[in-house]
């Protein structure tokens, strides 16, 4: 990424600020990942641990705001959250009868396994939202609509 627009950058600091708990500028290593998280980013606990590895070389543990900035404006420092085609290209790999619909286990199975694992307890939630057909399906496409309206 060439750079950043104010607007982008505005939104960065608002969001390092939050966790900046000592209100001196600089946030804990061990933060990284939830930060990103909190920005719409979903990285890997291996991608982090890489990111805190290249933004804290000394190992002092904070990362500073103009650090942070500059993990974000490395080559594909900063994604946006995945589209809609992409979660749903995701899905189809489990659609095996090509109908837009997966059962609640491979949802379950997908959520808790795959990428960015969640906890049973955190799928548990996600699917008390979840619309499931006589056959307990979930027709994913809407599923991905209700997590991007989120």
């Amino acid at each position: 990424m060439a750079s950043l627009s104010e607007d982008q950058i505005a939104e960065f600091k608002e969001g390092f600020s939050l966790f900046d708990r000592k209100g001196n500028g600089t946030i804990e290593a061990s933060s990284l990942g939830d930060l990103l998280r909190a920005l719409g980013q979903n990285p890997t606990q291996s991608q982090v641990r890489d990111l805190v590895a290249e933004a804290d070389p000394s190992g002092s543990n904070v990362i500073d705001f103009d650090t942070f900035l500059k993990v974000l404006m490395r080559p594909n420092g900063f994604k946006p959250a995945g589209t809609y085609q992409e979660f749903i290209n995701g899905f189809k790999v489990f659609d095996k009868e090509g109908n837009g619909h997966i059962s609640q286990g491979e949802l379950r199975y997908v959520l808790t396994n795959l990428g960015e694992k969640l906890s049973d307890a955190e799928v548990d939630e996600l699917m008390k939202g979840v619309e499931v057909d006589k056959f307990g399906k979930v027709n994913y496409e809407d599923f991905v609509r209700m997590i991007l309206a989120s």
